[in-house]
């Protein structure tokens, strides 16, 4: 049976999520705040973290990057629940290296779908699968360490982002739609995910262009959906 942390200062909204949760045949943990989420994480290594923003002593940022910054802790899913509905909040979150984001008031049944997907991705890449290299000019992606490297340098992705350039590089050079993106590397169609699929893309971007490069390694397809150059010119 799976473990999800479930993390909020706002006891009714754990009592919901656990409710909900536990009927769809996961055990759950509670936190109330950022340092008890902290110890919890460490001791019991949830397989997934549901984690509010607005908490009393450490906030949901700061825990989400503790979280990543620890090799034993570091591709623990993450899925933020909060109140904040900006985009810059979003952004944040998932530049921190959140794989998901829904925003309150929410639809309880919407929680559970959006865990189950992303606990279902998640032991889809734990299954064992000979080691993997992926190569798109100087792109590099080892599938077996789950590392990206551009030429000599390293490039530290979150488990969304790793999830989403590895379809693209499995496909140079051709059109993949939104839909099938967010199914193949997320878990869910890209209208359940409003503009959380685009912020993925914009972080990639950001990791891996070339500083001085006018082009983008991603292209974005209008209307249809993104493309992974084989080269930038």
């Amino acid at each position: 049976m799976e473990r999800i942390l479930v993390v909020d200062d706002d006891r009714d909204i754990v009592r919901l999520v656990q409710s909900y949760l536990e009927k769809a045949g996961y055990q759950i943990l509670t936190a109330y705040d950022g340092e008890t989420a902290l110890r919890i994480l460490k001791d019991e290594k949830p397989q997934l973290l549901v984690l509010d923003l607005m908490l009393p002593d450490r906030d949901g940022w700061d825990v989400a990057r503790l979280v990543r910054s620890d090799p034993k802790l570091a591709a623990t899913p993450i899925i933020m629940l909060t109140a904040r509905v900006e985009d810059n909040d979003k952004i944040i979150g998932l530049e921190i290296g959140a794989d998901d984001y829904i925003t309150k008031p929410f639809n309880p049944r919407e929680v559970v779908a959006r865990v189950r997907a992303l606990i279902r991705r998640t032991q889809l890449q734990q299954d064992l699968q000979p080691p993997l290299i992926l190569q798109v000019g100087n792109l590099l992606l080892d599938i077996g360490k789950r590392e990206l490297s551009y030429g000599e340098n390293l490039i530290e992705l979150t488990p969304s982002e790793f999830e989403l350039l590895k379809v693209l590089m499995h496909n140079p050079g051709f059109v993949i739609t939104r839909d099938e993106l967010a199914d193949k590397a997320l878990g869910y169609g890209s209208e359940s995910i409003g503009r959380t699929l685009d912020s993925h893309i914009k972080n990639l971007r950001r990791k891996i262009d070339p500083p001085d490069s006018e082009q983008s390694f991603i292209q974005t397809i209008h209307g249809i959906g993104y493309r992974l150059r084989e080269s930038l010119c």
